[in-house]
């Protein structure tokens, strides 16, 4: 999938995050450029929409995969859009508690523009020939290949990303890692349990914790387990958010960030 965008030690891309708590003293604003490439990349899908998307059926001269420039053939329902994200095939997301499927991600490959019309027609002896319409590929994460679906690209989001905590209570858990890792850091992307059904909205800061371990207490006799207190170990920001999941950015973090781990408001 997607790069992450920073990294844990590029300080030039880190959010300022004050050092009182957020409920007290709240938290500068967002810089635009971390979460910018997420807006149309970082997409999770109600159902397994792209399954029936139009698709990449031919390349340009046989190649097996496309780079940006490259001219992709394409059958399905375009319709009138002329602008599209090229996605690979979708994986379900599942609540790490319940594993109910919550959607679907998929990874983003590309961009691509719709060139010329498809059609089908009859030749000379009455056989039906079908002709794919042509795409040229405009940008690219990853190359592109045949199999690959293609969604409209949405129009642009002119939305407010003030940071605020949560007006009421919610707690939840992160759901995946955005990209190949098994966990994340600071300015990396990660899904979260919880969408606009349950409250969740653009701009709401929530705070990271690290379920404590179960420890024996080496102070008494009969092996006694004892649960250590869950720690609070970062701040997320939330900038995009669906039905049922959300997209945040982690904002600061002590420890690696991984599936299964909760937030809570602030």
């Amino acid at each position: 999938m997607g790069a992450p965008v920073g990294g844990a030690g590029d300080a030039s891309l880190s959010p300022k995050v004050r050092s009182r708590d957020l409920a007290l003293d709240g938290i500068a604003s967002i810089p635009f450029n971390l979460i910018e490439p997420f807006l149309n990349e970082a997409v999770i899908f109600e159902g397994n929409e792209l399954a029936t998307a139009p698709r990449i059926v031919a390349t340009q001269e046989g190649r097996v995969l496309l780079s940006r420039g490259d001219t992709a053939y394409v059958r399905g329902d375009i319709g009138a859009e002329r602008e599209f994200r090229i996605f690979r095939e979708p994986r379900p997301l599942r609540d790490p508690t319940t594993n109910a499927i919550l959607g679907y991600e998929a990874t983003y490959v590309g961009a691509s523009e719709y060139t010329v019309q498809g059609e089908t027609r009859t030749d000379a002896n009455g056989r039906v020939e079908i002709v794919p319409a042509t795409f040229t590929v405009t940008s690219i994460r990853q190359e592109a290949g045949v199999g690959d679906r293609l969604s409209p690209v949405p129009g642009r989001e002119y939305t407010n990303y003030a940071p605020h905590p949560p007006a009421s209570p919610i707690a939840g858990q992160i759901v995946s890692i955005y990209g190949d890792g098994l966990t994340a850091g600071q300015n990396q992307i990660v899904a979260l349990n919880k969408g606009a059904v349950d409250g969740i909205e653009r701009g709401h800061v929530l705070a990271l914790y690290r379920d404590g371990k179960v420890v024996l207490d080496p102070t008494e006799r009969g092996k006694v387990k004892i649960k250590l207190p869950d720690e609070r170990h970062g701040l997320l920001f939330v900038f995009r958010v669906f039905e049922r999941m959300s997209y945040a950015l982690i904002l600061s973090v002590k420890d690696p960030v991984a599936r299964g781990d909760r937030f809570t408001q602030p």
